[in-house]
């Protein structure tokens, strides 16, 4: 099996601070198409899946990008969430913004040592970072190809009593299932749902997405119904879309942090986004 060569680069975050990522390719990489992954809340480069689905894109022929939202939370280790500060400040415009600046340095061949100038890109995006694509790809037509998995269709997540409970308190706690950290989420959020309005509509978003892009949800998603994954695809462009409703598959495809293996739903999700960028990239 070939060997993935991994890169480490450190940019400066949409809140400032240090946005962590790493480059993985199979031989040198420099003439390679490449494709940039975004994790979703409460997920980071590390999580799960993500270094397995970037080593079998570099394997394939790609050059894959996964990094740590400047708000994710998670520190230097890359493993621990040490940075509760910034993950109860993030925003889903400092998400747009963070994701704008790894594609602004990979296109200047900045992004680190050995990787040429590359300005037509593959999108990858789980979750919240599904949405975030889409809302990238909506305005950056160097998007080649874009593949989401669980995204949401939109930025509002939560009802009227948690979001009056939220600004009386000026945050609300998240609890880290598989931890049991708690971590604040304070009001920078709902502000920044409110003042960006258009800019955050991810279902608008959908309609302008000019890359070929294929929507992968499981039918069993726990956290993001598939109805979202249908309202993205009935704004898209039907001719450049396609949708796949994995049965059996639960928002995360049966994954687990730490990495525990493949379930068959996982599998059919990272099978079929392999052939997507390979059809579109390669």
């Amino acid at each position: 099996m070939s060997t993935v060569n991994t890169k480490r680069f450190e940019l400066q975050g949409a809140d400032g601070g240090p946005l962590r990522g790493e480059v993985r390719t199979v031989g040198s990489g420099e003439a390679r198409p490449a494709v940039i992954i975004c994790h979703g809340f409460k997920g980071f480069k590390d999580w799960g899946f993500f270094p397995k689905l970037a080593g079998r894109l570099a394997r394939a022929g790609l050059t894959a990008i996964t990094f740590n939202f400047s708000g994710s939370g998670v520190g230097p280790d890359g493993g621990s969430f040490s940075e509760p500060d910034r993950f109860g400040h993030s925003t889903f415009s400092g998400d747009v913004k963070d994701l704008e600046t790894v594609a602004n340095y990979l296109a200047k061949g900045r992004l680190c040592d050995g990787l040429d100038e590359i300005h037509s890109y593959g999108l990858f995006g789980h979750s919240r970072g599904g949405g975030t694509a889409v809302l990238h790809a909506a305005s950056n037509t160097n998007v080649g190809a874009l593949v989401t998995w669980s995204a949401i269709a939109n930025t509002n997540r939560w009802d009227s009593e948690t979001i009056a409970r939220w600004r009386a308190d000026g945050k609300v706690d998240i609890v880290n299932a598989r931890t049991g950290e708690v971590l604040p989420i304070f009001t920078d959020t709902l502000d920044d749902i409110e003042l960006s309005g258009e800019a955050l509509d991810i279902a608008g978003a959908a309609s302008r997405v000019q890359a070929p892009w294929l929507i992968v949800h499981g039918a069993e998603d726990e956290s993001v119904s598939t109805e979202e994954a249908q309202t993205l695809y009935n704004a898209a462009n039907k001719e450049t879309t396609e949708i796949n409703v994995i049965p059996g598959g639960t928002h995360t495809f049966g994954a687990r942090h730490p990495w525990s293996g493949y379930t068959t739903e996982l599998d059919s999700a990272v099978g079929g986004t392999i052939v997507w960028f390979s059809r579109y990239l390669l």
